[in-house]
C-alpha cells in the first residue's frame, strides 16, 4: 500500500504541514521492537508521564534527550566479558525509544524507581501563542475629502 493523499483534509487548514508529515511517517512505520515496554499516562489537563520498564539498567546507562517535538530515550548496557552464563533470559540489550511530542511539550523531570524510568512532560503554551480577541475597527481605507471648487 502506498501513501495516502491527505490534501483534501488540508484544504481548510493553514500551517499544518508538520501534521501531514507525521501522518506520512506513521503510515510508513514498521514496529521492529517493543523493547522496553512503556506506558503513557495523562496526569493532568496539560501534563503527562511516560514510564519505561528498564529493569537492570542504572541511571548512568540511560540517556534522555529532549529536542523540539522529539523525546529520545536510549539505553546502553556495558558488556560483561567475564561472565559465564548457563542461561541468559534477561533482556538487557541496548535500546532506543523515540516519542513525537506536540508543540510546546517539555520534559520537566526524570526519575527511576524499582526499574521504572518515569519522564514528566508538561504542555506550556507561551502567552504569545494563547488565543486572544481581535478588536474590529472601522474601514481602514483613507477617506476622500472633497476640495472646495475654485471660482
Amino acid at each position: 500500500m502506498g501513501t495516502i493523499d491527505f490534501s483534501p483534509l488540508f484544504r481548510s487548514t493553514v500551517g499544518f504541514d508538520r501534521l501531514s508529515d507525521m501522518l506520512d511517517d506513521v503510515m510508513r512505520y514498521q514496529p521492529a521492537d517493543d523493547y522496553p515496554p512503556y506506558d503513557i499516562e495523562k496526569t493532568g489537563e496539560h501534563s503527562y508521564r511516560v514510564t519505561l520498564a528498564v529493569a537492570g539498567f542504572a541511571p548512568e546507562d540511560i540517556t534522555v534527550t529532549a529536542q523540539p517535538n522529539l523525546l529520545l530515550v536510549s539505553g546502553r548496557k556495558p558488556a560483561r566479558s567475564d561472565a559465564e552464563y548457563l542461561h541468559r533470559g534477561l533482556a538487557l540489550r541496548d535500546f532506543e525509544r523515540r516519542f513525537n511530542l506536540a508543540d510546546h511539550v517539555e520534559v520537566k523531570g526524570a526519575y527511576m524507581d524499582n526499574g521504572l524510568l518515569s519522564l514528566d512532560l508538561v504542555r506550556e503554551v507561551p502567552e504569545a501563542m494563547k488565543p486572544r480577541t481581535i478588536r474590529i475597527d472601522g474601514d481602514p481605507r483613507p477617506k476622500e475629502v472633497e476640495a472646495p471648487k475654485a471660482a
